[in-house]
């Protein structure tokens, strides 16, 4: 997954969090993360639960270059920013946590039960022209 040196020119909040970046690569967290700020004794970490409590935290991310991003097999997604923020975002076991919508149209979801699920850009142009939004959204539920 590169998102290495995208920065984010974004955020839309709601009942997610979208972290819109440069190239077209997106970024949605759909369940709780955790947002941690500086380190050692100044370290802060702010648990962000979309839709349900102040997200203004997230904010801080708007203009921030993304130094790291790992998907793990576990579905755990980790996010380094090049202003000190990291962002990490667990597997839910009944929702699709986070996605990731990457340069030139790969796609990386976070499923129900921490398994991923992977589209390479072929994958992604080879379905999706013949379904609508709603199509996809359905598909994914």
């Amino acid at each position: 997954m590169n998102l290495r040196g995208l920065a984010v020119t974004k955020i839309s909040v709601g009942y997610q969090v979208l972290l819109h970046l440069e190239s077209d690569a997106r970024v949605d967290l759909g369940c709780p993360f955790t947002l941690t700020q500086g380190v050692g004794d100044g370290r802060q970490d702010v648990f962000i639960d979309p839709g349900r409590q102040d997200e203004a935290a997230a904010l801080g991310l708007f203009g921030a270059k993304v130094l790291s991003a790992v998907a793990f097999k576990t579905g755990s997604l980790r996010l380094l920013f090049d202003n000190g923020c990291h962002l990490t975002g667990r597997a839910d076991s009944s929702f699709e946590a986070w996605e990731v919508h990457g340069p030139g149209g790969w796609r990386i979801i976070s499923m129900p039960g921490g398994k991923l699920a992977v589209w390479s850009a072929v994958e992604v142009q080879a379905v999706e022209p013949d379904q609508g939004a709603g199509d996809a959204d359905r598909r994914r539920q």
